[in-house]
């Protein structure tokens, strides 16, 4: 990637934190590379260099930095703007636990290894094992610093099946074993763990939680004053996470219990940041949304726009089709029977039963009678499960046209319900469900409500952000912003 270094050098020796993992300073003569907001005495320019990615600093032979911790850093969003292969690549490498082969990663992707090879050297300068190494130590650093959870199951929830590999790769990254970070850090927490997930302000939180709130599936999940609850299965632990936001230090702190080790935190670290949307590239969605008038006023009053994704792709899906041609309060209704009467149920830490919601397999042999659905809609549902159970979906590295050609061949599902499973389900910034009721009449002018045609025409000009855009709309009819 191509940094400007005259932008990269007032961005650091300002501190600036809106440029927090756009890039690294790399220090030639400590070999030690940091966060643009590092505390630490800025270096001469001239011996600095500049690095769009953690995994291109430690490719080149610089360690992370101890005291600002690249670790915390968000996602670099300039990755949001590389090759579209790349970046189904990297989300089906952050989706599984080990790291796979070149020749693998290339076949799933339906491309060959040595394209796959050359576009990650294209766009991100390092190989895909270089990236999955990078990641999964700077997690596992994080956990050796604010928690105090064992050195072998902070191995195994960042990834690693092995402690003998982990401990080569950490060595390899960090210059020092795992134990010697852990005698600088390892905070004691009681019971459960706590991670905190940093992201670049503005964050409009209120608008997160006001989304999820009202979406929120009893038993499963809720919104409790400024914090986020939901029950989650992951490894064969159950466990409940609580997520508030503190403002003042530009992090998320997700507080987690019932899970009796050996979870996966890597991948619900990855769950909550898309949940979220912790690495939206705020700036550039502004720079091309506010060229539209209607969102340009919206963004005055929304100028900590995220896209709220979704905990599980499925659970979304299936909360999508219940919701074709109804309220968001209905369609809340019927995925909390739903939830109610297929998902299991457990008692957490503080005594309070909680629910999961169900599964593919769960599922595979429910018949969804007495919910309230009609016929047809029982028969998508259990169409959109077989065809889960089957494999027939790609829920993890398909492109927006083969998600929708992919789902839309199954009986019942049609545009609207494609679109907005890519766009929250899949967290895809492009989706667009031009049908959406709401945003024709957002679109809409002298009381007539906009065509679907035309509002394709206009979101034209927003992409790849898109789904931002129908964001923005549905948020205007609250807000009273209009033509």
């Amino acid at each position: 990637m191509q940094l400007k270094a005259a932008v990269c050098s007032s961005a650091r020796l300002a501190r600036d934190r809106r440029f927090d993992g756009r890039f690294f300073t790399a220090v030639k003569t400590t070999g030690i590379f940091c966060r643009p907001i590092c505390p630490a005495r800025a270096p001469l320019e001239r011996n600095v260099t500049y690095f769009a990615s953690a995994a291109e600093a430690t490719e080149a032979g610089y360690r992370p930095c101890l005291r600002c911790r690249p670790d915390s850093a968000p996602d670099s969003p300039a990755w949001g703007l590389v090759s579209t292969t790349v970046q189904r690549a990297l989300k089906l490498m952050r989706s599984e636990r080990e790291p796979q082969s070149v020749e693998r990663l290339a076949e799933r992707l339906g491309v060959s290894s040595r394209y796959l090879r050359r576009l990650f050297a294209e766009h991100l300068g390092v190989s895909p094992l270089a990236v999955w190494q990078t990641e999964r130590a700077l997690f596992a650093c994080r956990l050796l610093r604010d928690t105090s959870l064992p050195v072998a199951d902070i191995a195994y929830a960042s990834g690693f099946n092995s402690l003998r590999r982990f401990n080569g790769v950490f060595k390899q990254i960090y210059r020092r074993t795992p134990s010697e970070v852990r005698r600088t850090g390892g905070l004691g927490q009681g019971t459960g763990v706590r991670l905190y997930l940093d992201y670049r302000p503005p964050l409009d939180w209120q608008q997160l939680l006001a989304f999820f709130r009202a979406r929120a599936v009893t038993g499963v999940e809720q919104v409790e004053g400024d914090a986020y609850l939901r029950s989650f299965a992951m490894d064969g632990c159950r466990g409940v996470v609580r997520v508030s936001n503190d403002a003042a230090r530009h992090r998320l702190v997700v507080e987690i219990g019932g899970p009796e080790g050996g979870t996966n935190l890597y991948e619900l670290n990855q769950r909550l940041r898309r949940l979220f949307d912790l690495d939206a590239d705020s700036e550039q969605v502004r720079s091309v949304l506010g060229g539209d008038p209607l969102l340009a006023r919206q963004l005055k009053l929304a100028p900590g726009l995220r896209l709220p994704g979704a905990w599980d792709p499925f659970e979304n899906a299936l909360r999508a089709i219940l919701g074709q041609q109804i309220s968001v309060a209905a369609a809340t209704t019927l995925a909390g029977r739903l939830a109610a009467r297929y998902g299991e149920s457990f008692v957490d830490d503080a005594g309070v039963e909680r629910r999961l919601f169900p599964g593919a397999e769960q599922l595979a042999r429910a018949d969804f009678a007495g919910l309230g659905l009609t016929r047809r809609r029982a028969d998508t549902l259990r169409s959109f499960v077989a065809a889960t159970v089957a494999g027939r979906l790609n829920f993890t590295h398909a492109s927006l046209e083969e998600w929708c050609a992919q789902v839309t061949a199954l009986p019942g599902i049609g545009h609207w319900t494609a679109q907005y499973i890519a766009m929250r389900g899949l967290s895809m910034p492009d989706a667009f469900p031009s049908t959406d009721l709401g945003i024709l009449q957002a679109l809409g002018s002298a009381g007539e409500k906009a065509k679907p045609k035309e509002a394709l025409a206009r979101a034209e000009r927003w992409r790849p952000w898109r789904a931002y855009g129908a964001i923005l709309l549905w948020q205007s009819l609250k807000s009273g912003v209009g033509e």
